[in-house]
């Protein structure tokens, strides 16, 4: 199952696009009919100081070797972010973790990891509580160096939430993915909407503006959106609430109209529907939960290979839930990838 890592490619420059592939592209690639997951690959850590009840909202690039992983921990009285790295998924649950200090707040989280090529640095985006309780602050944080996690900046505000905070809603689980021209910022607001607000990549992180309802549908959080190497198209990913599940959809341009491609229960990106556990792997989820596609680069374009699709997410059984809070829920991290038997 794991071997399925060591051959892929990476890099932080953009993939040219190819007409003709463009052409030949058949979405379907994108929605396989059934998947296989790993198991647990990362778990709670068992520690006497600050011990964590769920690992969720991952993030992660592979750079110089190595696989960079942030992710959202539940502790006692905060949410807050950790880091790990390792070069073999099979490491990833002993690798040394490092809570990041970038953030003075109880609960800052749910983080996004890029390179940004104009800038020559490494960006972390990621909710931060706001004191004014007005809207949530779009904060992010960077580095020279992705592998020293004592190496971020502390928390700026691309958005602060205040008076003059251009956004309709405050939101929440904010991803940046650029063009040639803009960065644009998405984000959903727990009522079937995803918005998008965009600035110019020479004022990026600041002048995120023009907020517009980018998509109305029965969608819930966790808003992913990826460029398609070889064509001209966008893909995002949308978890729906209840035991959770991905939905997807298509769009021409980052500015444009989203088509639904899988959106529906029956017809699911992710669900309990079509995903199974690999040989050997015993039954550990039944929700796919805040997941992110494995990406071919590690820039601001957000390229992902729709021929080596690897989606990783946050995952329990739904009967864990049972009489516990959300803030309760013992998430757990994996790895789905297509399962070529099914396919």
């Amino acid at each position: 199952m794991f071997l399925l890592f060591i051959g892929l490619s990476f890099s932080a420059s953009a993939i040219s696009v190819s007409q003709s592939v463009a052409e030949e592209f058949n979405p379907s690639k994108l929605t396989p009919k059934s998947w296989v997951y790993t198991k647990p690959l990362v778990t709670p850590e068992d520690r006497e100081v600050e011990p964590s009840r769920a690992q969720k909202d991952p993030t992660v690039v592979y750079h110089d070797g190595a696989w960079h992983l942030f992710m959202t921990v539940k502790l006692p009285g905060r949410s807050a972010i950790e880091y790990c790295s390792f070069s073999d998924w099979e490491e990833a649950d002993t690798a040394e973790r490092t809570l990041l200090d970038v953030s003075d707040s109880n609960y800052f989280c749910a983080a996004q990891v890029f390179y940004f090529r104009p800038h020559k640095l490494w960006y972390l985006i990621y909710q931060d509580a706001n004191p004014s309780g007005k809207k949530m602050r779009v904060a992010y944080s960077t580095t020279q160096d992705i592998s020293d996690p004592h190496s971020w900046t502390k928390s700026k505000a691309a958005l602060d939430g205040g008076t003059d905070d251009p956004r309709q809603v405050g939101g929440l689980d904010y991803w940046v993915i650029c063009d040639d021209t803009h960065a644009y910022l998405f984000f959903t607001s727990l009522n079937g909407k995803m918005w998008r607000m965009k600035t110019s990549l020479e004022e990026f992180p600041n002048g995120f503006d023009d907020c517009q309802l980018a998509l109305e549908a029965e969608i819930f959080e966790a808003s992913h959106t990826y460029r398609i190497d070889g064509t001209t198209q966008f893909l995002t990913l949308i978890e729906q609430k209840g035991r959770r599940y991905f939905k997807a959809y298509l769009a021409d341009r980052l500015d444009g109209d989203w088509t639904p491609l899988a959106d529906s229960a029956d017809h699911p990106f992710a669900s309990w529907k079509n995903i199974r556990p690999a040989e050997g792997v015993t039954a550990w989820t039944d929700n796919v939960s805040h997941g992110e596609l494995v990406r071919l680069t590690n820039d601001e374009t957000l390229t992902i290979d729709p021929n080596k699709l690897q989606f990783v997410f946050q995952g329990m059984f739904e009967k864990d839930k049972h009489l516990k809070g959300y803030g309760d829920f013992n998430w757990k991290i994996g790895i789905l990838t297509p399962d070529t038997d099914r396919r």
